[in-house]
């Protein structure tokens, strides 16, 4: 096993895997831009090294960078976490070429998997479904429309690299073809260095459902089931639950099995997701493969009582798993919000800046996996995700009950975020009923404003000014004789009975 591991990340998944880094007594290294000189994951590592200024290129993003810093400080691995670069295949391959693990699978796997053309054809050697579409990258758009004419309306235009939501668009008609394909390429380009883009069917009334898999060098993979993750804004998640109350107990078999195919015919190894997309006949097709910790990974740690993070740093120094398909045995359900600093009645932007106030839901089967704390400067220049809001329950109504209770609990002064609109959504007739699939925003909170009542507003600002004060009062220290046993009343600054 490693006896230090760099993180190259930030904020709450920095967090996360330092912790698991503790529990196994392993030495961790920070690395941290300007914007994060004074985040709790520079805090909480046993080292931290400074990258650079705030800008990614210029810190989480420069391999150059990280890779001295895992030098300077003697790391034998580098996590990468999500994001940035964990899903980079020059990065795993540069971690590789200097003899440092890179906690995730092999530099070709990742590249095969990261271009989406390339793993359609993989998954559809080996007889998982994919989606109808284009079996390569096209340009011309009289080649895209016959394909579209050929498949059926809607489709849907997507980047071949990259993902996150960026260079996707649904197209519904010939007419809408061009505009289309011309701002997916766009976007792809800027956002991926690759403007390259191919169609699929696209799936009305259709399911995102994930299956968690692990695999070792050893050539054993097991699935420890699936999340449902079909509430998304902008093609990215929001809240994701397990299990997914759609699937029969023959659908779930049937999809483990071609997870652990997917992940077979990829020669995968590490902790990934296979990612399938179910129409509304039951049928399902292979979407892609992220090569790395997803985002939503607690619910099914909270389900199985797996520590994925530990399995990843298990897998990486060689060990074999030390789990069989028949020891996963999920239990209850769970539910993750995703809390950003973002406005959900402005379309989600960023809504960064200073957290003047934070209060985290606490109790049993409450699990808040967070990056920042009262004080804190939420910066501009990174994804905006605060926390990750985790609950477990004995059943889906159970989890959806304590998971609306803790987001009652949750208080952030100083910047708007979606725990409202969070609340709303948990308790909406079409959630409760199951009833949920990717367009679920669009069709039931297209439209959403938050509604503020005088009461929440004096008990917001009744929250801060106490903050503030608490912050600001500086005890005043009792005089003592020169060893005279100090008491605690003499430590509690101006008190009276």
């Amino acid at each position: 096993m490693f006896n230090k591991v760099l993180i190259a990340n930030r904020g709450e998944i920095a967090l996360r895997v330092i912790n698991t880094c503790k529990d196994m007594g392993i030495k961790t290294v920070a690395v941290y831009s300007e914007a994060d000189e004074k985040s709790v994951h520079v805090l909480e590592a046993d080292q931290a090294v400074y990258l650079g200024q705030s800008e990614p290129l210029e810190s989480y993003l420069n391999i150059d960078k990280i890779i001295a810093a895992a030098k300077e400080t003697n790391a034998q691995a580098i996590h990468p976490g999500y994001g940035f670069l964990a899903e980079n295949s020059l990065f795993a391959q540069r971690c590789e070429k200097e003899n440092i693990a890179f906690i995730g699978p092999p530099s070709a796997v990742i590249k095969n998997m990261g271009d989406k053309i390339t793993s359609r054809k993989i998954m559809a050697d080996k007889g998982v479904p994919v989606p109808p579409g284009l079996t390569g990258a096209e340009t011309d758009i009289e080649v895209m429309l016959k394909h579209a004419e050929k498949i059926g309306y809607p489709i849907i235009v997507k980047a071949t690299a990259g993902g996150g939501g960026k260079g996707i668009r649904i197209v519904n008609s010939p007419e809408d073809m061009e505009e289309a394909c011309q701002s997916a390429s766009r976007e792809a380009q800027n956002a991926f260095g690759n403007s390259e883009i191919y169609l699929e069917k696209f799936f009305t009334k259709a399911r995102h459902i994930e299956f968690q898999v692990l695999a070792d060098m050893h050539g054993n993979v097991i699935h420890l089931y699936e999340r449902e993750c079909s509430v998304q804004r902008r093609h990215q998640k929001i809240i994701e639950e397990t299990p997914a109350s759609v699937l029969t107990p023959a659908l779930r078999d049937k999809m483990g099995e071609a997870a652990i195919a997917a992940a077979k015919a990829a020669n995968y190894v590490n902790a990934g997701t296979v990612e399938f997309l179910v129409d509304s006949d039951m049928e399902f097709y292979f979407l892609e493969m992220n090569t790395r910790l997803q985002v939503e990974h607690p619910i099914t740690e909270m389900t199985t009582g797996i520590d994925l993070v530990r399995q990843q740093l298990e897998i990486a120094s060689g060990n074999k798993l030390s789990l069989t398909q028949q020891d996963i045995k999920p239990r209850g359900h769970a539910i993750e919000c995703r809390i950003y600093a973002e406005d959900p009645a402005r379309g989600f932007l960023p809504s960064p800046g200073k957290i003047h106030y934070i209060k985290e839901p606490k109790g049993p089967g409450i699990r808040n996996d967070c990056g920042v704390y009262s004080g804190f400067e939420v910066p501009v220049d990174y994804d905006p995700i605060l926390s990750k809001l985790v609950v477990y329950g004995e059943s889906r109504d159970h989890a959806i009950s304590k998971c609306a209770k803790a987001l009652r609990e949750y208080i952030i002064l100083g910047l708007t975020t979606p725990i409202d609109f969070l609340l709303d959504v948990l308790n909406s007739d079409p959630f409760l009923k199951g009833d949920i699939f990717t367009d679920f925003i669009e069709d039931h909170f297209s439209d959403w404003k938050a509604e503020v009542s005088d009461d929440d507003a004096d008990i917001a600002g009744i929250a801060f000014i106490v903050d503030e004060l608490c912050n600001k009062r500086k005890p005043k220290s009792q005089p003592h004789e020169k060893g005279e046993a100090v008491t605690p009343f003499q430590t509690l600054g101006n008190w009276r009975l």
